[in-house]
């Protein structure tokens, strides 16, 4: 039997709180808004006194071969102190990128119904020459915004 949609429609939620959870147990001042009409999943507050707003994106096992940590139709401007944490959990990945960064590596769609908005692909798909498994990996060119942690926050 499938996966249910119940399940599958709570999955992004439940992604969310688990982050978010991640970053209190690191000491993070973390607020969460009631309402999520701007892209903004919590706001941090930093030692210092400033705020930063993050977005928290994330791919389940459950999405096709290949498209492990495919982020795709993705309405963005560049935003100050903005955040991306993008989250694969069949890589049991996390990258963390700053508005500049996402806008600099993304790609933007120039024709169709989702003209305008942007997507990146962190992992790419390869065939191991001696067991002939596929697998997937992240990219070399992203490794850079991998985290294991949320100290860029700090």
């Amino acid at each position: 039997m499938g996966i249910s949609f119940r399940h599958s429609a709570g999955f992004g939620k439940r992604m969310e709180y688990n982050l978010i959870g991640k970053m209190l147990m690191e000491g993070l001042d973390v607020y969460m808004p009631l309402v999520d009409d701007h892209g903004v999943d919590c706001v941090i507050k930093k030692a210092d006194g400033t705020f930063i707003e993050v977005q928290i994106k994330a791919r389940s096992n459950e999405v096709t071969d290949g498209a492990a940590a495919l982020f795709s139709a993705i309405t963005h401007e560049l935003t100050e102190n903005f955040y991306f944490v993008f989250y694969s959990e069949r890589l049991d990945m996390m990258w963390i990128m700053s508005s500049e960064e996402f806008l600099n590596e993304c790609v933007t769609n120039r024709t169709g119904k989702n003209k305008g908005k942007r997507g990146i692909w962190f992992n790419g798909n390869r065939t191991d020459k001696k067991t002939g498994v596929k697998k997937e990996y992240c990219k070399k060119q992203f490794e850079k915004y991998l985290a294991a942690d949320f100290s860029r926050f700090h």
